[in-house]
């Protein structure tokens, strides 16, 4: 893709980073009646075992679970920034850096709203990417950003409250943007491999629960990822 057709993309028609971090600092702020209707979830994270993180249970759970996926797509663009492939375009390192903007917007909004229930900041294995390379790097961002939303889609069904499950749809909403945003980038289908072809649910995208999400990013999280406790339905 060429630099002016990146340029012409959706990420760079968003407002404006400072703009976009005062808004999002409002929403964070305002959000922490959130996890109101969480009180009575009985479980927070288990830090007791060394090499194992246990996410907790209930709504706690599964923001913890939403959490740790903002974290790591945080962790993974700031990796790529801080030494880009020597491939990228200009325009296309403004993109990365407005798709870092928004994971890390992402990453503190779950911190601010769980406080003391949330999980600490973790450290990620990206020895399998190769980031002197402009075809790894996007390669590693579609698994990302195609995992994440999937994870998204089947994370709203685990919540017991509306303003939690608000919350996420709105973050889910600009994780496809990304999504699309990088598979337009490989110049590749929005669609394939993303949208379902059969069964009830044709024609919508994709939903993983979170244990084949944990599946799936397992070779980026260097310790067990519990989630027995996480709601199932």
């Amino acid at each position: 893709m060429s630099e002016s057709a990146v340029s012409s993309s959706f990420l760079a028609r968003t407002m404006r980073r400072r703009s976009f971090f005062r808004v999002a600092g409002a929403t964070v702020a305002a959000s922490t009646l959130v996890l109101a209707g969480c009180a009575d979830d009985p479980v927070a994270p288990d830090l007791s075992t060394p090499g194992t993180l246990n996410l907790g249970s209930g709504d706690i759970g599964v923001l913890n679970y939403a959490y740790l996926l903002e974290q790591l797509e945080a962790a993974f663009y700031q990796k790529v920034l801080d030494s880009p492939p020597t491939d990228f375009t200009p325009a296309e390192l403004a993109a990365f850096t407005e798709l870092r903007d928004h994971e890390v917007i992402h990453r503190e909004f779950f911190k601010q709203v769980l406080g003391t229930s949330g999980i600490p900041t973790m450290t990620f294995d990206f020895t399998s990417i190769s980031f002197t390379s402009r075809a790894s790097v996007l390669a590693a961002a579609r698994t990302f950003e195609d995992v994440g939303v999937a994870a998204y889609n089947g994370a709203g069904k685990l919540l017991t409250t509306k303003a939690t499950l608000g919350q996420l749809s709105k973050i889910a909403s600009v994780e496809a943007r990304h999504a699309a945003f990088i598979r337009d980038l490989l110049q590749l289908s929005p669609f394939a491999d993303v949208v379902e072809t059969s069964g009830p649910f044709t024609g919508a995208a994709t939903a993983l629960t979170p244990a084949q999400v944990v599946e799936a990013i397992a070779k980026f999280t260097p310790f067990l990822v519990i989630i027995a406790d996480l709601p199932t339905s």
